[in-house]
């Protein structure tokens, strides 16, 4: 191996390290923020959701920037399926959610997002998070939980592992 891929090499895993520090700092400010509404068996569920959105709303997004960069119609469904990459329709993508993080009706918003995610991945029925409006978890605090996860980028394989879900339910677990 020459001296410029190991350096590359090493480089890499410098930026997944950091990802994944980052990725733990924003895990622990989510959980503290909720700390004081929910217990932590609870808590986790939200968080979970959350990431999950996000993930999948990163991963469509890479995506559709590809095939809108091929001159492709990044609206159809079928190149996201193709890969095995959710559809994530139009007001459940993370950019929609952040965009309202601070309208009191959050919670309802991200219902409806997950419902409309799993009406279009029919393998998702009945899996998803839907009580965000429904728990004890304020409205501004949902809000600032969606700010902090927006920092984070979780579908361009900084992380250690490209299991982040597991990643996250095993960082709350500990």
């Amino acid at each position: 191996m020459t001296k410029e891929k190991v350096q590359d090499k090493q480089k890499a895993g410098q930026t997944k390290a950091e990802a994944n520090a980052k990725l733990e700092k924003v895990l622990w400010e989510a959980a503290d923020a909720l700390r004081k509404n929910l217990d932590a068996a609870e808590y986790k569920h939200i968080v979970l959701g959350l990431v999950f959105l996000k993930y999948i709303s990163d991963t469509f997004e890479e995506k559709y920037r590809q095939i809108k960069a091929e001159g492709d119609n990044p609206e159809d469904k079928d190149e996201y399926t193709a890969e095995n990459i959710f559809w994530v329709p139009i007001g459940a993508r993370w950019s929609d959610i952040q965009k309202q993080a601070r309208s009191i009706e959050i919670g309802g918003i991200l219902n409806d997002a997950m419902d409309a995610i799993e009406k279009s991945n029919p393998e998702l029925k009945n899996i998803l998070h839907k009580d965000y409006s429904k728990s004890d978890v304020p409205s501004d605090t949902l809000g600032k939980l969606i700010d902090k996860f927006s920092d984070i980028e979780l579908a361009n394989g900084d992380t250690e592992t490209t299991d982040t879900l597991g990643k996250v339910y095993e960082y709350f677990l500990g």
